[in-house]
């Protein structure tokens, strides 16, 4: 059996444990026999009775406990329940843990990672199915990331080992978003993405190649002429569009999908769109002011003489529905991506 997305989250959280005894686990019913809301951090409390902290539902107290933590030289992990509930960790994290380096002209370090599921489709209803990253986008000082299901011989290609990495290496907070749904994912490696040209591509900026870009294109197709940029979920459905063009309507694209959301790693998605002329970003988040629409803005500022056609897609502007008919309409779904790109790929003409 393949191991999935929670094994691997669970494996990197024991191995940053072991590796340093002043890794320090909190949140809510994370201890055994119960193991956390999505079972993630099954195991880490009886392996770690004294650093595995369960704790009172008070997030914004919590975050409080981690940043004080983290000064003094721990290294925390605080689990939130549902990433509805980062709201009530907002004032912690951004006028306090995303400031105090810059605060204290660099003299102290906060290295601290807060982990979160995010995402709808399973019918959790309007407070505890939303993708809320974006409010925590662009905070300076605060970094954002989004793992996938992939197993690959590169540093930090699976989810647990960017988990791990980012754990120990740290110096600034860290929102560590993971999808509901893809918990249950099996990891996939090569051989399962035998059908893709697959390159892992990095920022120029990121020195320790610390955080991939993967770049799928269908392995000997022609040239792609539409670059679509996804993460999380929303990745997945892309693959699965991509292929499904590809085959059945010889329509190709190149898919990005970055492990970093902020800071956003530009330079890939400009080359891409250099070399297609046309972008397609999609996100589970609601659409306006949302990520994709600031990848499309910044791709215009850094490459408007070749972008010939943007488009974004998201999900309604409506809170997530706890009906599973209405939750469906108003989240991307795979149709809907291919409807995107069918009309794009006309426009192209």
């Amino acid at each position: 059996m393949k191991q999935t997305v929670l094994d691997s989250l669970n494996l990197g959280l024991l191995a940053a444990l072991k590796i340093d005894p002043n890794v320090i686990l909190l949140g809510e019913d994370i201890q055994d026999p119960y193991g956390g809301a999505f079972k993630v951090t099954k195991g880490c409390s009886t392996a770690y009775p004294e650093r595995v902290i369960t704790t009172p539902i008070s997030e914004a107290g919590l975050g409080g406990i981690v940043a004080g933590m983290a000064l003094r030289g721990l290294r925390p992990v605080l689990e939130i329940m549902f990433g509805d509930f980062l709201t009530l960790l907002a004032d912690q994290v951004i006028n306090h843990m995303a400031k105090f380096r810059w605060m204290y002209n660099d003299s102290v370090e906060l290295p601290l990672v807060i982990r979160t599921p995010m995402g709808g489709r399973r019918g959790y209803g309007p407070t505890h199915s939303q993708s809320l990253e974006k409010i925590y986008l662009g905070i300076p000082g605060l970094t954002v990331l989004a793992p996938v299901n992939f197993s690959l011989p590169q540093k930090n290609c699976t989810p647990g080992s960017l988990l791990e990495n980012i754990i120990m290496h740290t110096t600034s907070p860290v929102l560590f978003i993971e999808n509901k749904l893809q918990y249950l994912f099996p990891l996939l490696n090569a051989d399962d993405l035998s059908e893709f040209d697959l390159q892992i591509l990095y920022d120029p900026s990121d020195h320790d190649k610390d955080f991939p870009i993967y770049s799928f294109k269908v392995k000997e197709a022609p040239a792609p002429t539409i670059s679509v940029a996804a993460y999380g979920y929303m990745a997945e459905l892309a693959r699965q569009a991509q292929l499904k063009l590809a085959y059945e309507e010889e329509l190709f694209t190149e898919l990005l999908i970055p492990t970093r959301l902020s800071p956003f790693a530009l330079q890939p998605v400009v080359n891409s769109v250099s070399r297609t002329g046309s972008l397609l970003v999609i996100e589970e988040g609601t659409r306006t002011l949302g990520w994709g629409a600031e990848v499309v803005s910044l791709v215009v500022e850094k490459q408007a003489s070749n972008l010939k056609q943007a488009r974004r897609l998201a999900a309604g502007e409506t809170p997530v529905p706890a009906a599973v008919s209405l939750e469906k309409r108003m989240l991307p779904q795979l149709e809907d991506i291919l409807e995107v790109l069918r009309k794009m790929n006309k426009k192209n003409g």
